[in-house]
């Protein structure tokens, strides 16, 4: 493939979601999702929005879409790079420590959205230094010093919805 085609391919089939944001600071939650979009050119400004905003509802974030990233917390920023990294509906989503700037709910609603999709049969690629969330997965690879030092199956995958739906309301 040549770099163009990588480019195409990364753009459409993978979703990133980077610990450290990554997100374009002068411009809007909606802005920063409907970026990969841009590079797809079969993706109108109407759909691009729609799209956009939609992953931002499932992210909860819809009274957050017009605000600049220097106005939301660090967790927000985070489900605005989750938003972005779903909305070209990738195949496989890499996502390092995405839940890791998130309070307690707001990483079962992620991990939550996560098994959603894992189920309707995408890939999730969840890099994470906290064993807990490991047990929402269906396999652990375990590394340590860059080395694999376990690779294990998960027959009893916890579920976070139920997990969320079992914790107490917010006050």
């Amino acid at each position: 493939m040549s770099g163009n085609e990588r480019a195409t391919l990364r753009n459409r089939k993978i979703g990133f979601v980077f610990q450290s944001y990554n997100l374009l600071p002068k411009t809007t939650a909606v802005e920063n999702v409907e970026l990969p979009l841009l590079y797809n050119s079969t993706v109108g400004r109407a759909e691009r929005r729609a799209r956009a905003e939609r992953a931002l509802r499932d992210v909860g974030l819809q009274d957050r879409m017009n605000h600049r990233s220097n106005q939301m917390s660090g967790g927000q920023q985070q489900r605005v790079a989750i938003a972005r990294a779903l909305v070209n509906d990738p195949v496989i989503i890499l996502a390092d420590e995405a839940t890791g700037n998130l309070d307690t709910r707001t990483s079962f609603e992620i991990l939550t959205l996560f098994q959603r999709l894992n189920a309707m049969g995408r890939t999730i690629i969840f890099v994470t230094h906290n064993p807990e969330i490991a047990l929402y997965s269906s396999r652990t690879i375990t590394l340590r010093d860059g080395r694999i030092i376990e690779d294990r199956i998960n027959t009893d995958v916890a579920s976070a919805a139920e997990t969320l739906a079992a914790m107490p309301p917010e006050e």
